[in-house]
């Protein structure tokens, strides 16, 4: 810790900080633009200006950027200084000099950090009398809007997308006060994470075009803590509503997985909630009749000649649905009747992986802990495509050589400008061994072709070069040879090796010779980090729970069920047609719960509309094991609810009294942690349905992360 006069009263500071992100640490309002917690410091935009004296004797004192200056123990700085308000109020003058008067029409008004900090910094009125410079917007692709007038030359955008992202479409032209951000012709981003413009930009120059289409004020946006289901790393979202309608989604920031940032897919992925053939009214159909619209005593009636002593049911859960409604469908049918609705492919490869992730002797690695390694291999997967963000995680692990540099020559972590000086593009050990390009072999220190079958061999062969008691995979050519000798190497001499792989290639031998090279570095010493990508949102989370696969669930020799019911899943998509077609026609009664419309719905018996993740509440276990819970954004139109509730009604036909209990999804968790030992915990991850806040009312919509409105920064 180091000890920094403020004002001249001392406060504790982390040693080795740079001096702005201290002061905002303390409370202190610092304005600033081209910094970001993310990239570190490069010292553009001149706003985080404060005075540092030598001594408490000294009066005088020096104007610093506070972004450039590490932390030392005794610095004297004052914030509120005359001089240096003034220097902060002409800085944010010539950067609002082109500015255009445009904040009641700009998508980005009552968020925009611009407005905050000009009014922080006093800077209310113009004075100059000349023509603004002006700017050819560009078509962006459909996601994100271009306003460059708007532009303040903060750098963030290009310091995001291409060297914190890897990309190569966007950057900066020309020079002066006539600097251009955008593509060198009209044309869609074609980075996986373009939207995060949207959120790193402090002004309004990247906006969200999906949010246009619909936009409302950020003041009337409702708000819920969730979790995005696009993919199985669990990123945290803040989706918006309004008037019944989900308006967007951002990023939540959460230091072990996701961080700062969100994937397109996971950022504009929502428009299906509110898609206008969603299933918002129950159906029912009746042998050689149309679907009906089903009333309250059709749904009960139903439940009871399908549930009634005597009849046997199955269920078919699904591995997008929450931990919850699969608990409460396997109650519903018993364990042995619990189907996890994986193809078998699917079934097969991420059972080996639970039972490799339980037997393995330390925890899988966070995002976080991804980003923190020193050397990767990633065998067999293509996670730019399969889950992005471990793509960013993986980009900055290889930046991690590079910094041992930057700390050799003396200097913080945090300064982006040096280490760029210094590393002169060079990255530490990457190394991507897959059937096809990706994305990452830009960055990759050596790549490496072939067949899911060859890959494993090579992927043995590299555990035997690690560790000579691992199982040999047989000769290589020289240049494959060399290739092994090379990433074998670089793991072992790493501090914190990592081995991504997953079911991308559908092949159990890939996932077990990523599992080998990482217990060969075990054997040697290492603690190694593995990481495996799982199909779905809930993939690993409804393994855990125990079941069979969907092949097993449609056997016609071995299924002899009178119900079936099949939980927000497709079986078409996972099955044969001709098998899931005498499934169906075999069963009696076909219950269906879901939102969208699909192949298997159109042959319910009774349909019955489930919430999404916005209109309901649950829990889902995302790659690395970390149950997370999402939280109800809006309360669905029609007669949608959560699938767990449809599910306790058919429980309470079935005459089952454990269903009498559930009244909120907290007491399922509280079953389920009873019943599966493994999930003991879920419970705890998140306060009791009835927990409240005594006299005090609790905001849907949550304050920005800098902790500033535009209306009261001059004050506060």
């Amino acid at each position: 810790m180091a000890t920094i006069y403020v004002e001249n009263r001392p406060y504790d500071v982390k040693d080795g900080k740079n001096l702005l992100e201290a002061c905002l640490d303390l409370g202190f309002d610092v304005p600033y633009f081209c910094w970001h917690p993310a990239f570190g410091s490069v010292g553009s935009c001149r706003q985080c200006a404060v005075k540092q004296f030598r001594d408490d004797k000294d009066t005088k004192g020096k104007i610093i950027m506070s972004c450039m200056t590490q932390v030392k123990n005794g610095m004297r700085i004052s914030v509120d200084d005359p001089e240096v308000i003034h220097f902060r109020r002409s800085v944010i003058e010539w950067l609002m000099l082109n500015h255009p008067h445009d904040c009641p029409v700009c998508d980005e008004g009552g968020e925009c950090h611009l407005q905050d900090m000009t009014v922080m910094t006093g800077h209310v009125y113009r004075k100059t009398r000349f023509r603004k410079r002006t700017h050819k917007n560009q078509y962006l692709g459909p996601f994100v809007n271009h306003e460059m007038n708007r532009c303040i030359q903060c750098y963030r955008c290009v310091r995001f997308y291409n060297d914190y992202a890897g990309g190569r479409d966007l950057n900066v032209f020309s020079a002066h006060d006539h600097v251009y951000f955008g593509r060198y012709k009209d044309g869609p981003l074609e980075s996986e994470f373009s939207g995060n413009l949207v959120e790193i930009c402090p002004t309004g120059v990247f906006t969200d075009k999906t949010l246009k289409e619909h936009y409302t004020r950020k003041w009337d946006l409702q708000s819920a803590p969730s979790i995005c289901i696009h993919c199985s790393l669990g990123c945290n979202t803040l989706p918006g509503e309004r008037y019944g309608s989900l308006r967007r989604v951002l990023n939540r920031f959460n230091f072990d997985v996701n961080g700062y940032f969100l994937c397109d897919r996971g950022r504009f992925g929502y428009p299906f909630v509110d898609r206008p053939d969603r299933i918002r009214m129950p159906l029912i159909r009746k042998a050689g009749t149309s679907p009906k619209a089903a009333s309250p005593e059709d749904i009960q009636e139903y439940f009871g000649s399908s549930f009634h002593f005597g009849m046997r049911a199955i269920g078919i859960g699904s591995p997008t649905a929450s931990l919850e409604s699969n608990y409460a469908l396997r109650t519903l049918v018993g364990p042995e009747s619990f189907y996890l609705g994986m193809s078998p492919s699917n079934y097969r490869l991420v059972s080996l992986i639970a039972d490799i992730m339980k037997e393995w002797p330390s925890v899988t690695p966070s995002l976080e802990d991804m980003r923190n390694c020193d050397a990767v291999l990633v065998l067999g997967e293509d996670i730019t495509n399969t889950a992005p963000l471990a793509d960013l995680a993986v980009r900055r692990a290889a930046r991690r050589k590079p910094l041992e540099k930057l700390s050799a020559e003396g200097l913080p972590h945090w300064n982006d400008l040096a280490l760029g000086y210094i590393a002169q593009g060079e990255l530490g050990p990457l190394f991507v061994a897959s059937p096809a390009r990706t994305k990452l072999d830009d960055i990759a220190t050596s790549t490496y072709r072939a067949a899911p079958d060859d890959l494993a061999r090579f992927g043995f062969a590299v555990a035997h070069a690690v560790h000579g008691e691992a199982p040999p995979a047989g000769e290589f050519p020289g240049v494959e040879s060399s290739l092994i000798n090379e990433i074998a190497t670089a793991l072992k001499n790493a501090a914190r090796p990592l081995i991504v792989s997953g079911t991308g290639c559908g092949s159990e031998t890939v996932i077990q010779a990523a599992a080998n090279i990482a217990l060969a570095l075990n054997a040697t010493g290492l603690a190694a980090r593995l990481s495996y990508i799982v199909p779905a949102c809930n993939s690993l989370g409804i393994m855990l729970m125990g079941g069979g696969s969907i092949e097993e669930a449609i056997a016609t020799d071995k299924t002899h069920a009178d119900t079936v019911v099949i939980l927000e899943q497709d079986l078409y998509e996972f099955a044969e047609k001709s098998s899931v077609d005498t499934f169906l026609s075999r069963i009696r009664n076909v219950i269906v719960l879901d939102c969208l419309p699909s192949e298997t719905a159109s042959k319910a018996g009774l349909l019955l509309p489930s919430a999404t993740n916005a209109e309901g509440n649950g829990t889902l276990v995302n790659n690395e094991g970390r149950a997370q819970r999402f939280y109800r954004v809006f309360p669905p139109t029609g007669e949608v609810r959560d699938s767990w509730r449809w599910i306790v009604d058919m429980l309470k036909a079935a005459g089952t009294t454990e269903a009498t209990l559930w009244d909120t999804i907290n007491d399922i968790g509280k079953s389920m942690a009873d019943s599966l030992p493994l999930f003991r915990n879920v419970v705890d991850i998140a306060q009791p349905a009835d927990f409240r806040i005594s006299g005090m009312k609790v905001p849907r919509q949550p304050h920005r992360y800098s902790g500033r409105t535009a209306m009261h920064a001059d004050i506060s």
